[in-house]
């Protein structure tokens, strides 16, 4: 980031070292507030604002993933939010993609496999909802997998943005809503219900639809909303330190994720913004193993949860499973 903003001209950066530039972003993104959280973004797309800046950030995400164990990666990210410097929409996401593909074939030559996905983001508390679902039908069979709405969830419900769901159902392309972080059920079940999204972006409070009496997972009675998430196998994209940091969960021991396990939702594991929370992939399965005590099939069930939920062809998932997940898991199980 200290590179890119000299490069760009950006001045604003709270701290002027690498160290404190990372401590900064850490010390930040632990407010729990999902809007404080947000604030932190700021900086990161300020030097993302150029088709270099823009590539090298694709790139090395690439490499920095593969090099963590990696294979499949949907990486998304908001377009709209990179125009400041006179850049389209479709010149964001022409050299984003770029830079990606020039990051999976460094990290194979580095003998790691893998392969990025993009899914472009709108802002909810914004008006190109519309003109972003386009833009990802556009470039769907270019390296964007779907689309998806973020940002502050209170004030700003998914039916917002009705146009743009209707109008990727109607093209036929893959949407994630992110609700029930900081919103409770009404949001999980407008985009359920009213947008008819295929995942739901974290989706943690699907547990106000839940009452486990006396906590026998035997006993566990299940609403409506939350009977249908189960029943359809809608994948939750649950991100465990981010949801502490953000105020979603009160700690990570209280994280419902054991819970959504252990009743067989159809959970995933996922890091959110892996600068802001100080993590990867393989540090949010430790947490999850070191708190709720999972093995090694535990977590090969997790990641074969994600790849059956990922948005490319299924002989394209399939072959991830059959060739790459269960053969590596394999050699851990034993």
């Amino acid at each position: 980031m200290l590179e890119l903003a000299a490069d760009c001209g950006y001045d604003e950066l709270p701290a002027h070292d690498a160290e404190s530039l990372g401590a900064w972003f850490r010390d930040a993104a632990d407010s729990g507030s999902l809007e404080l959280y947000l604030e932190t973004f700021a900086h990161t797309v300020a030097v993302m604002q150029t088709p270099e800046g823009l590539r090298r950030v694709a790139r090395e995400c690439a490499i920095d993933l593969a090099a963590d164990g990696v294979v499949y990666a949907e990486v998304r990210f908001a377009p709209e939010q990179h125009l400041e410097k006179g850049l389209t929409l479709d010149e964001v996401v022409e050299h984003t993609i770029e830079g990606f593909r020039e990051g999976e074939a460094i990290a194979a030559e580095q003998g790691h496999r893998i392969r990025v996905t993009c899914l472009l983001t709108a802002m909810r508390h914004a008006a190109r909802s519309r003109e972003i679902a386009e833009l990802t039908v556009r470039f769907r069979d270019r390296g964007v997998g779907g689309f998806d709405i973020a940002g502050a969830e209170a004030g700003y419900p998914p039916t917002r943005h009705l146009d743009a769901f209707e109008y990727l159902r109607a093209n036929h392309a893959h949407f994630t809503i992110h609700a029930g972080e900081a919103f409770g059920l009404p949001s999980i079940h407008e985009a359920l219900a009213f947008c008819g999204c295929d995942r739901l972006g974290h989706g943690v409070r699907i547990t106000d639809d839940i009452s486990v009496p006396g906590g026998e997972i035997a006993d566990a009675q299940l609403g409506l909303v939350a009977n249908y998430v189960r029943d359809m196998r809608v994948p939750l994209e649950l991100c465990p330190s981010s949801n502490v940091q953000t105020g979603a969960v009160p700690s990570l021991d209280k994280h419902p994720f054991d819970l959504l396990a252990r009743l067989r939702f159809r959970v995933t594991v996922n890091t959110d913004n892996r600068l802001m929370s100080d993590t990867s992939m393989s540090e949010e399965m430790l947490k999850l193993v070191t708190t709720f005590g999972y093995g090694w099939s535990d977590l090969e069930r997790f990641t074969i949860n994600a790849m059956k939920s990922a948005f490319i062809p299924f002989p394209d998932r399939l072959e991830i499973i059959d060739e790459v997940i269960k053969p590596g898991y394999a050699v851990l199980v034993g």
